[in-house]
């Protein structure tokens, strides 16, 4: 059983917002005691950390989404999120949520221990 379910992608213009949301089901029943990541993978390039958010509640960006992009998390309802606002065709990707021990940073692909399966992201220009 996945322990990770994503939902808000879709097709959206140059410009436009999406809100990722990553569900969390049994496997971890707290995420106050996880950092908390986003990744994305697009056709030829290499897997990108994107965001985190670090079981102190410190964050961390990725200098491409710096500024347009807000990582934050519901404990109450085990749900992570990622706003994205001022989309560009350079962010069409595959997001993947994941979870792992605190102090991960976003290289760190396999200390992560938990993963999504992904939800598609496509920004037309």
């Amino acid at each position: 059983q996945v322990p990770l379910v994503e939902s808000g992608g879709g097709s959206v213009a140059a410009g436009g917002s999406l809100r990722l949301s990553c569900a969390s089901f049994r496997y971890i029943y707290s995420y106050s005691r996880y950092c908390m990541g986003w990744f994305r993978l697009a056709p030829g390039k290499k897997r990108e950390g994107v965001a985190l958010i670090d079981g102190d509640g410190s964050t961390t960006y990725a200098d491409s989404v710096k500024g347009r992009f807000i990582i934050s998390k519901d404990d109450a309802k085990n749900t992570l999120y990622l706003q994205m606002n001022d989309l560009s065709p350079e962010d069409t990707a595959m997001y993947y949520c994941a979870a792992g021990r605190p102090g991960l940073g976003l290289q760190n692909f396999a200390g992560y221990n938990a993963w999504g399966q992904g939800t598609q992201v496509t920004v037309s220009s």
